[in-house]
């Protein structure tokens, strides 16, 4: 783009970083950083809180003194990068990566996540998070969506993701994190 005088013209994309997310007001939305970029969303609805709650004690349940790691919900921080900041509905750290865990947040990729879809977050999760979560090392990925009231579970194979199972196969989900764990999928959303 050419300026005043002929004079080649660069526009610059603000990258936000960790450090700006840091600064931001403490409201009721979710901020995100994917890319630099900012994706702001308000607080999730009662029944996506609903399939959240449900998840955390299934999962909770089966954890409950296995030793095999720590569960978190949001509102926690996953600091993939400095320009990756992001809040799954739910995360896993496996007990032999639990250092990854600190005071401010989760630093570096968890072993699960997975987010209960709402209409304004869909397209972002099924699209960049689903990206960078396979780009960091996120070894598997739940997708709970309360519309159709499908659980999607994939696994990172290189660096992409492929189902681990077509959505309603019987017996129900099963995760290759935890293969003994089996749930009535209804259960989800009940």
């Amino acid at each position: 783009e050419l300026g005043v005088r002929g004079a080649l013209m660069v526009r610059h994309k603000l990258v936000l970083t960790y450090q700006d997310y840091l600064q931001m007001p403490d409201d009721r939305n979710r901020r995100e950083i994917l890319g630099g970029d900012l994706y702001v969303t308000p607080a999730p609805s009662p029944g996506h809180q609903r399939a959240v709650v449900n998840l955390v004690m299934i999962l909770g349940n089966h954890l409950a003194g296995r030793g095999l790691g720590k569960l978190y919900v949001a509102p926690v921080d996953v600091i993939l990068s400095q320009i990756d900041v992001v809040q799954p509905d739910l995360a896993f750290v496996r007990a032999d990566r639990l250092g990854i865990v600190t005071r401010s947040g989760i630093q570096g990729a968890p072993d699960l996540v997975i987010e209960v879809l709402s209409p304004s977050t869909g397209p972002v999760d099924r699209g960049l998070k689903m990206e960078a979560y396979a780009r960091f090392g996120v070894q598997e990925y739940w997708i709970a969506d309360p519309d159709t009231r499908t659980l999607e579970i994939y696994r990172l194979e290189g660096t992409t993701y492929s189902p681990v199972q077509p959505v309603g196969t019987p017996p129900g989900p099963r995760s290759l994190l935890f293969p003994d764990l089996t749930f009535d999928l209804q259960s989800v959303w009940d």
